[in-house]
């Protein structure tokens, strides 16, 4: 192989396909291509010529073109194209022209299909086309043994099931008998007989599943209480039962345990019950403590315990990363440690200032609202209080309350939000009606500035206190945004100032801020503009759902998004958060400090190719977002203050 052969092999072999291919492969190839230079302005390709090449970009830029004519693509240094023609009829579909002097290698047709042929990759890369994207977040969710696996696998025998009149002291038999460590309860209630609790057992038999028993149950509320061993069982079980389908993924079935704080969960195959799954079974699976973590935050007597979890928590991160999880799984999961910190600090900080003089609900903004946090994010949260409440006689306490959750979660390296969206801050502890005019307010009279602050309070979720207090005010936003185009237009250029960082040649715009060089920020340039115009669209039909890709759920019930968007938006949205997450898992597994700044130079190309093909969903969909929700003709574009 001589000097120039040696530079096309080196060169080819840093970009994807070629990256995946072996020295034998790799030297045929750079033995047999052919190079061609084009000037600025040159056709290379001609729509219906005939194609017997690969096309490489060896140096320049080009332009693809739709057969209308219009703009469908631009390439530079390491791509390729004509691969999609050659596979189809080797007639050119996508003609193509330089727009730089263009440096280009062709590789015979026949050694391309050599090519496809023995390297699944290759293959996979060159076929899936316009879908990489796709296929590529498709692998990584089938990858994933516990969103692929169903619950009851993890079943191993039948369920100790008693009727609810059993003598306590009968029950502990069974349960020693059978080794087990709760019992299901069932009643024969016949009225609303086609309830969801209501099964027919194996003999024909209508039950309903009434509650269920643990032994922790027979000593905290039998033993401790010197209750006769002939009281009937149904007078100390629990009836706020949950239960999950069969057919359900182990991940749904952990998500139901972490979010409920359960350690037992009864599966039912069409309403009967076929066993229940334990912590320790999904421990099992789950062996990165995710379960454990959240179990163990709740035994907690004070902050001190806390403060020694919180240091398991990058480590439960990084551990679901290399298992495999998904975005979604590793976002809900994270956000439920979060709430689950933030639950058990208000029940320590009631027990230290008495119970509340009013009801409230404490709520989650953001990220933890939306299920899609990382590692230790900033706090965001707020108070709602009932409308009973008189500041001069109860905002001491709620202050009070407040305070020690805002300073717990910062000892358990939560950072305090540098905006003061606190709780802390007597302007998001209010009252229910006090909170009902802010979202009023903000949609009747929208100011692109004040919106611009304001916005992460359309991502509401609950962790405490009266659920119905948040539930009014999701309500009262799904009705009130459609119905409000100017409002929506607002939202929509707040949803415009944060931009892919694609330049014109489909090349990254680096970060110059003269600590992180050369990197882009993975949040502030990609997620975080890809969750601000979903939140748009899913305003604007009504939604409430809070979590990205519920969503998308929503919206693409609707005609908004023309066909195929919502799909491509779910994707780029996937795979970004999928990247981040794996670079943050990277740093932790390296002893140093998370963050969003990832340096492309240090990705795999086939991975720069996929951020440039999302990163330029969120284009397309950044510019259909302006033309979707104009400012309405006449319409103020703010009050003046």
């Amino acid at each position: 192989m001589d000097i120039e052969q040696l530079e096309i092999r080196q060169h080819m072999a840093q970009f994807a396909p070629f990256e995946y291919l072996g020295d034998e492969w790799l030297d045929q190839v750079a033995t047999q291509v052919e190079i061609s230079y084009f000037q600025a302005g040159t056709d290379i390709l001609a729509l219906d010529q005939e194609i017997n090449e690969l096309c490489y970009v060896r140096s320049g830029a080009v332009e693809v073109s739709k057969r209308s004519g219009q703009l469908f693509d631009r390439l530079v240094e390491g791509d390729i194209f004509g691969y999609s023609d050659i596979m189809r009829n080797r007639r050119v579909r996508f003609p193509v022209r330089a727009i730089e002097d263009t440096l280009i290698y062709f590789v015979p047709a026949e050694l391309f299909e050599s090519l496809r042929a023995d390297n699944d990759d290759f293959a996979d890369f060159v076929e899936t086309g316009g879908d990489r994207l796709k296929a590529t977040v498709d692998q990584q969710r089938n990858d994933n043994q516990m969103s692929s696996t169903r619950v009851r696998r993890l079943i191993r025998r039948k369920p100790t099931m008693v009727d609810i009149h059993t003598p306590i002291v009968e029950v502990a038999r069974r349960m020693r008998e059978d080794n087990v460590t709760c019992v299901l309860i069932l009643s024969e209630e016949q009225e609303g007989i086609n309830g969801p609790r209501h099964f027919t057992t194996q003999e024909g038999q209508v039950r309903r599943l009434a509650g269920l028993l643990t032994d922790r149950d027979c000593c905290v509320r039998a033993l401790a209480e010197n209750l006769s061993g002939e009281t009937p069982v149904g007078e100390i079980m629990s009836t706020s039962l949950l239960t999950a389908p069969s057919d359900a993924s182990i991940y749904e079935a952990m998500m139901t345990m972490l979010n409920h704080n359960v350690q037992h969960l009864p599966i039912l195959y069409r309403r009967r019950p076929i066993g229940v799954l334990q912590l320790s079974d999904v421990m099992r699976y789950e062996t990165r403590s995710s379960l454990y973590l959240v179990s163990s935050i709740f035994t907690q007597s004070g902050l001190a315990g806390l403060v020694r979890l919180s240091g398991d928590v990058p480590l439960a991160f990084a551990r679901l990363v290399d298992e495999g999880a998904d975005a979604q799984m590793i976002g809900r999961t994270m956000a439920t440690i979060c709430r689950s910190f933030i639950r058990k600090l208000l029940e320590l900080g009631e027990d230290e200032l008495g119970p509340p003089p009013v009801p409230y609900c404490f709520m989650v903004l953001g990220s933890c609202a939306r299920d899609e946090q990382t590692v230790f994010a900033d706090q965001d949260h707020g108070m709602i209080l009932d409308n009973s409440f008189i500041p001069e006689q109860h905002d001491e306490y709620f202050q009070s309350l407040a305070r020690f959750v805002s300073d717990g979660l910062a000892a358990c390296s939560y950072p305090l939000c540098k905006g003061d969206i606190m709780a802390t801050n007597q302007r998001w502890r209010q009252p229910l009606s006090v909170w009902q005019n802010y979202f009023r307010d903000w949609i009747e009279n929208p100011d692109p500035e004040a919106l611009l602050h304001s916005s992460i309070f359309f991502d509401l979720g609950f962790v405490h206190g009266e659920l119905d207090m948040l539930e009014d005010l999701q309500g009262l936003i799904a009705r009130m945004a459609p119905q409000h185009p100017l409002f929506l237009a607002a939202m929509a250029r707040n949803a415009l100032n944060r931009t892919p960082p694609l330049g014109l040649f489909r090349t990254f715009i680096l970060e110059k801020d003269g600590q992180h060089n050369d990197a882009i920020d993975l949040k502030r340039r990609g997620t975080a503009p890809l969750v601000d115009l979903v939140r748009v669209h899913a305003l604007a039909c009504g939604s409430s759902s809070h979590n990205t890709i519920d969503r998308l759920k929503d919206i693409a019930e609707t005609r908004l998004l023309p066909e195929g968007v919502n799909d491509r938006l779910r994707y780029a949205f996937e795979f970004i958060s999928m990247v981040r997450i794996r670079h943050q898992a990277l740093a932790i597994e390296s002893n140093e400090s998370p963050d969003n700044r990832l340096r492309p130079s240090n990705v795999e190309s086939h991975e720069r190719h996929n951020l440039k093909d999302a990163f330029e969903v969120l284009s397309h969909a950044q510019k259909f977002l302006k033309f979707r929700y104009p400012v309405p003709s006449g319409a103020s574009r703010g009050r003046s203050r």
